[in-house]
């Protein structure tokens, strides 16, 4: 439960129509094996103290006092247990029946939450025995305790206050209003639906969109739990179709049809809170609600839940293609509004041969064939300096003349000396004075480049980079749009890797290269002609500041949980040593580097996390990140 994760299941039990004792000992059984894995949340299907498929019996009395019976040997047999779950009964109230779902937690019945929608169309006909829920709150007495009853309850934990449970009853979430809305606004970050839904040609389909889609909306992590085998067969077949779902992603589904179990997943509920307190829309409305509180065990809760260590890069190779060819053309068509809007005639680029330059020469290709322009009017400049090698000058060179584009090479060497000359600067003074300057020329070549050809310069630099501070003040932190900007490294070597699988050979070919070529800045003179440069040794593994990246700016984690996060993600990658360092090089870096993202130029957002200091990130260049170190040094 530490960091917000927290074990819940979807379950289904052995049952008998009408045999409540057997019943019973069904749900015992699994809670128990469930709580003995770690599950802290449990919703089981509707009426499976009964059986759902009862017909005529739910009028029965013997099946009711049997059912409140049932609920009470249930209470009291899972006592002991450090777990809160919701089982499924009928029950009679007032002279009418409800079909209820019973939330318990160490042998008390905290709740009883009536069904609101009661199907009454083809195979379903509920009416025939149970009301809906009335819409005010009041209390039913089962055994010694009086408990509450109604819909507007909230199950609430004062160990884990972000974990705040709602109940709903399968039909309610299939209605146009379902509960769980009024449950989320109000609080509600896990929502149960104890369901009985028979199994259809298609219908699991349909049932799982509206699992994540509910999820989704609601920002919640969502249980639903599906009678199974041992309704009866008369009419309609169970299959005990769980699912849990979070935040639209489906955790955990069952995979068999032909036995009962259940499906259990960690959900996130830092996460949860995160995307809510990030969406202004999402308001709360908790007027009328009984919050019921409960305590559970604070215990650490096995990482079992996948981490993407990419989470900017899908792992589904299809949806990665879509991924990428989307990315390209928000990026070509951003460009292809500044380049009408400014009427340029040109479009300047630095092409260092490096896979940053490579995507903005790719993205300002696909603008000039959106406007129907010569890819001429592309001037790709390579400017040669101390650290250049020849792989990449003549990456550089066969890129442009594969792509179309009008080249020039322009050494700076000289100008660099003249300017080392003129400020005092030792040439064998390899400082950041000696790096610097090679970079900001270059800038200015670029700049007078598009001056002379009624261009605009485009930039190349990438999220990452901007991220860690990774670019020179006015040097290649600057151009006229930047098309990069809001895409992390990790993302570029996949969007250059999809344009070299559709590529003609020779271009293909280039682009493999230029992907298998170290990431450098090449500022420092090469060794026996290769790079003696690599960012990576420098700065850490982009691969772990990407991950870094979007825990930080998505969702606000903590260093401790981001560390735990790369722990599980990066497991056969990385030791707890090299991920705690590179972390702490992330947040020094991160802070330390906001004066440069607070003058960008203009460029496409393209994804959910971007830096642009007029949208995105708004943070003083002065801020401390004290707390953040301290917090480091902690772990």
């Amino acid at each position: 439960m530490r960091d917000g994760f927290v074990k819940i299941a979807a379950a289904t039990p052995d049952i008998r129509v009408a045999d409540t004792d057997f019943n019973a000992a069904g749900v015992v059984s699994l809670a128990r094996r469930l709580a003995a894995s770690g599950v802290k949340i449990a919703v089981f299907p509707e009426l499976c103290l009964s059986g759902y498929t009862c017909g005529d019996l739910f009028l029965q009395r013997t099946l009711l006092d049997g059912c409140e019976t049932a609920l009470l040997r249930v209470a009291a047999e899972t006592e002991d247990l450090d777990m809160i779950f919701a089982v499924g009964l009928p029950l009679s109230k007032d002279e009418r029946l409800y079909n209820c779902a019973a939330v318990l937690k160490g042998g008390k019945i905290l709740g009883l939450v009536p069904k609101t929608h009661l199907p009454n169309y083809g195979e379903f006909y509920e009416l025939r025995h149970f009301s809906p829920a009335p819409e005010e709150l009041s209390s039913v007495r089962i055994g010694r305790q009086n408990v509450p009853f109604g819909t507007k309850q909230l199950f609430v934990c004062d160990s884990l206050p972000s974990l705040r449970i709602g109940v709903e009853i399968c039909e309610d979430l299939w209605a146009p209003d379902p509960p769980s809305t009024a449950l989320a606004m109000a609080g509600a970050t896990v929502a149960l639906n104890l369901s009985a839904s028979d199994e259809l040609v298609g219908k699991q389909a349909y049932r799982r969109t509206l699992v994540a889609a509910t999820s989704a909306r609601l920002v919640c992590a969502y249980a639903y739990a599906d009678a199974g085998y041992g309704e009866s067969t008369t009419d309609m077949v169970f299959c005990g179709r769980n699912l849990i779902g979070e935040n639209g992603v489906i955790l955990a589904e069952t995979e068999s049809l032909t036995e009962n179990g259940a499906v259990t997943a960690v959900v996130d509920l830092g996460r949860l809170e995160a995307e809510r307190r990030r969406m202004n829309t999402f308001g709360f409305s908790g007027g009328g609600f009984n919050y019921v509180c409960f305590n559970l065990e604070t215990t650490e809760t096995p990482m079992e839940r996948f981490v993407d260590p990419h989470p900017f890069v899908p792992a589904d190779k299809a949806e990665l293609g879509k991924r990428c060819e989307e990315i390209l053309t928000i990026q070509a068509l951003g460009l292809k509004k500044r380049l009408e809007h400014t009427g340029a005639k040109s479009a300047v680029i630095g092409l260092s041969g490096g896979l940053d330059s490579t995507l903005a020469l790719l993205v300002t290709v696909r603008a000039f064939d959106l406007l129907g322009l010569d890819r001429t009017g592309i001037l790709a400049v390579t400017m040669p300096c101390f650290g250049t090698t020849s792989r990449t000058h003549n990456n550089a060179l066969t890129l442009s003349r594969a792509l179309g584009t009008g080249f020039m090479e322009v050494s700076i060497e000289n100008s660099v000396r003249l300017h080392f000359y003129d400020i005092g600067q030792s040439e064998e003074d390899k400082d950041v004075t000696y790096e610097n300057s090679q970079a900001r020329e270059r800038t200015q070549v670029l700049m007078d480049l598009a001056n002379k050809t009624g261009g605009l310069v485009v930039g190349t630099g990438d999220l990452s980079e901007l991220a860690m501070g990774w670019a020179t003040y006015n040097g290649d932190h600057m151009s006229m749009y930047g098309v990069n900007a809001s895409v992390p490294k990790t993302l570029v070597r996949h969007l250059t890797a999809y344009v070299a699988d559709g590529a003609e050979p020779a271009l293909a070919a280039c682009l493999r290269d230029i992907l298998d070529t170290p990431v450098s800045p090449e500022l420092l003179p090469p060794e026996g002609g290769e790079i003696s440069q690599q960012t990576e040794d420098i700065i850490g593994p982009y691969e772990l500041h990407d991950f870094f990246l979007y825990y930080v700016l998505r969702l606000g984690f903590s260093p401790k949980k981001i560390y735990r996060l790369a722990l599980a993600a990066f497991k056969d990658t990385y030791d707890s040593a090299t991920v705690k360092k590179w972390l702490g090089i992330f947040i020094r870096r991160f802070f330390a580097a906001q004066f440069k993202r607070s003058c960008l130029p203009d460029g496409p957002k393209v994804g959910t996390v971007a830096l642009s200091p007029r949208g995105d990130w708004r943070m003083p260049s002065d801020a401390c990140r004290a707390l953040w170190l301290k917090e480091i040094e902690e772990i």
